[in-house]
């Protein structure tokens, strides 16, 4: 087996380290620079995000039933304001017969209708229900629920 001899460097061992000195300090530098920018972002939009408060609103909650009291999946729900003709919201109900919308906080009547178009029980009937009237005081959540024929 032949061995090959190593030559000795010809720098000196400080001349390799000086760089990396350099660039970790460098390094330092750039993430306390980037650290101080990051937070003071951030402690902008914390404060921008004080003064955008959002409107108050309240929460219609519902449950659509059907004729065997299980609860039905993708029935259209309309709701809108008693004054009004004209469904404002529509939505569907989930896998659990939920649904839920957001209105505006405030005294106010809203009417809740399903449109039952397309959904028939295995007996082969066409389902309707019955509108119904809720009514909002503030910012609160209103349950409800709504029985299908």
């Amino acid at each position: 087996m032949i061995s090959k001899s190593r030559t000795p460097l010809s720098r000196r061992l400080e001349h390799y380290f000086r760089p990396a000195y350099r660039m970790a300090l460098l390094g330092l530098c750039v993430s306390v620079i980037v650290g101080l920018d990051g937070s003071a972002a951030a402690a902008a939009s914390f404060r921008s995000a004080e003064s955008k408060r959002e409107k108050p609103y309240a929460v219609i909650f519902g449950t659509v039933w059907g004729p065997d009291d299980q609860p039905v999946y993708g029935v259209k729900i309309e709701i809108r304001r008693e004054n009004e003709k004209k469904a404002r919201w529509e939505l569907h109900s989930d896998h659990n017969g939920e649904f839920a919308q957001r209105v505006p906080a405030g005294q106010q009547d809203y009417v809740i209708r399903a449109d039952t178009k397309g959904h028939k029980p295995a007996n082969g009937k066409p389902l309707h229900g019955d509108e119904i009237k809720v009514h909002v005081d503030g910012d609160e959540r209103v349950d409800t629920g709504l029985h299908l024929k």
